[in-house]
């Protein structure tokens, strides 16, 4: 996974870039398909810096936060807190997909596939029970 920061209006050093790194490579814990993270540090109003995460996942998938706050670390806290939850929401949505089985009524022979004249419907369905 590519973690990659960057700042506009400013500056910052090498030990701040690494907590920030740092926080942001948890998040592979909630969604191992995590393929990039850009972080956006903006400084321009120093008293309240903006930080954005941009996050890419397989198939096209990205999550996006942003936040202000009266430091950088806790304004990252807050942005990483709320990829967390996007990504936590996301996954349980493509488990929730997985879980639920097709509906009975939905169980027909496949297209094409033509039923012998000793079959009936009633006689597939019961095979499938057994």
């Amino acid at each position: 996974m590519q973690v990659s920061i960057s700042v506009r209006h400013g500056q910052l050093a090498e030990s701040t870039q690494e907590k920030l790194k740092g926080k942001a490579e948890k998040l592979s814990r909630y969604f191992d398909r995590l393929m990039a993270i850009e972080i956006i540090v903006d400084l321009q109003n120093e008293q309240e810096p903006a930080v954005e995460i941009l996050v890419s996942a397989e198939h096209k998938h990205d999550f996006v936060a942003s936040d202000k706050s009266g430091n950088l670390i806790s304004a990252t806290d807050a942005v990483v807190q709320k990829i967390e939850h996007q990504l936590r929401k996301y996954k349980e949505k493509v488990q929730q997909k997985h879980r639920h089985p097709m509906p009975r009524e939905d169980m027909t022979p496949h297209q094409g596939e033509v039923l012998s004249e000793s079959e009936s419907q009633e006689d597939v369905y019961d095979d499938i029970d057994d």
